[in-house]
């Protein structure tokens, strides 16, 4: 299926419409029921053999596998349509022009924002964190405080630490406790006790699963003047976002976590924190005019995209965006369920191993193993064809706050199967008691 023409705006689909042959079918008002034959046809790498078995992917956490019909939309732009964004009169720098844009209005569209202009395209969600930081950081002064929970990954850390060497701004920890809950005790009183600025939350946890309070947590937030950003990077991939419901601030996350392409990354800001916030980079499209005295900068969103963007990445997005669209949440969402309690309830019958979190944890279970460190773990199941991820997921923070250096992590994903669990399980208990010996 190609999914790019048969969703955009008509007038648009109409300029591109050379780029991606549709076929005859077109998807119905309700979305379809997940037939988990037909998807998993949909996603060449679980067709390839490891060790003569089709290989069993649990690590969508880290990337989501991508559907044939996504590299075959950004195939047929660059093969038929290759050219720059808003910079050329020809036929086809107006037809990537049209797509790159309609790409923008789809994603509007799928985190629920009011305009395409609050839709910044970046390469992944660690440069849009790192935009925000660069720019709203920039309107921070010494003794202002940043809050950060100990949920986040290393990218929603980094950036408000180096703010901090060059501005003398304070990054405050929001504490835990064992299963992964925000401690709102602690969260509260920084906002009655700090002069807190912005408030850094992950919406879904990449090691256990654990989604904070965000309403709660963002209007506490509103209320002690301070904004928020999310951290939507592993949220986007299980569960409907929806940036005005939220009320949040800005949110992140990256393509190829939402079943697109690697190089590509969102960032959502409300409208007026865009457009008082100074560029990022500088350079080629984010300029209105340049000077030998200096410059003035593009309205929103090019002031924020300089240079030349992932245009091919970008479609690829938008496709992969569409292509989930045909699903209705809630059957993902029930599906993803059974996966992790199937998982956790096998997982749980091996001796010496420790679930982490809780049971209606989202996207992901980590566990660790009496006696067997995580990478020989996954080193050993991942020579037979069985794909996890191992290490402190770039959550050294959190893993300290749970005592333990490293976790093995097995995440879900749209086309994983109860069977793929049940192998799962039969190989870690094997290398398990291998690496006992």
């Amino acid at each position: 299926m190609h999914n790019v023409c048969r969703t955009l705006p008509e007038s648009t689909e109409r300029s591109i419409q050379f780029v991606v042959e549709a076929d005859e079918s077109t998807y119905d008002d309700a979305p379809m029921a997940l037939d988990l034959s037909a998807i998993r046809r949909e996603f060449a790498t679980l067709h390839t053999n490891v060790s003569g078995a089709p290989v069993v992917y649990l690590d969508s956490a880290a990337t989501a596998l991508t559907p044939d019909s996504v590299w075959e939309d950004m195939r047929a732009f660059e093969k038929n349509a290759r050219s720059n964004v808003h910079r050329g009169m020809h036929v086809l720098a107006e037809r990537a022009t049209d797509a790159y844009e309609a790409a923008r209005d789809t994603v509007r569209t799928f985190v629920g924002a009011k305009h395409s202009q609050e839709i910044i395209f970046t390469k992944n969600t660690t440069e849009a964190i790192n935009l925000v930081a660069h720019t709203f950081g920039e309107t921070l002064e010494a003794g202002d405080t940043v809050l950060v929970s100990e949920l986040e990954h290393h990218s929603a850390i980094v950036p408000w630490q180096q703010l901090a060497e060059r501005k003398g701004i304070v990054v405050e920890w929001i504490g835990t406790d064992d299963n992964g809950n925000v401690r709102m005790d602690e969260y509260e009183q920084f906002l009655e006790t700090r002069r807190v600025r912005l408030v850094m939350i992950t919406a879904q946890s990449n090691v256990l699963g654990s989604r904070p309070p965000l309403k709660s947590m963002i209007q506490k937030a509103h209320t002690a003047g301070a904004v928020v950003l999310v951290d939507a990077a592993q949220f986007a991939a299980h569960h409907q976002v929806d940036v005005q419901a939220m009320d949040c601030d800005f949110l992140v996350f990256s393509g190829h976590k939402v079943y697109g392409p690697t190089g590509v990354g969102v960032l959502f800001g409300k409208r007026k924190l865009l457009e008082d916030m100074p560029p990022f980079l500088g350079g080629g499209s984010m300029i209105r005019t340049v000077t030998k005295e200096g410059f003035t900068p593009a309205d929103i969103p090019q002031k924020f995209e300089a240079g030349t963007p992932p245009i091919t990445q970008v479609i690829g997005l938008a496709s992969a965006i569409n292509w989930q669209a045909q699903f209705s949440w809630e059957e993902r969402e029930a599906h993803e369920r059974e996966l992790l309690a199937h998982a956790r309830k096998g997982l749980a019958t091996i001796e010496g191993l420790t679930l982490l979190g809780t049971a209606d944890a989202s996207g992901c279970v980590s566990f660790t193993v009496d006696g067997v460190h995580p990478h020989d773990l996954t080193d050993v199941i991942g020579k037979q064809g069985i794909c996890l991820r191992a290490g402190h997921h770039c959550a050294q923070p959190l893993h300290a706050r749970l005592g333990v250096p490293a976790t093995a992590r097995l995440s879900v994903g749209i086309y994983n199967t109860t069977e793929d669990i049940d192998r799962c399980r039969e190989r870690i208990t094997n290398a398990v008691n291998l690496l006992r010996k």
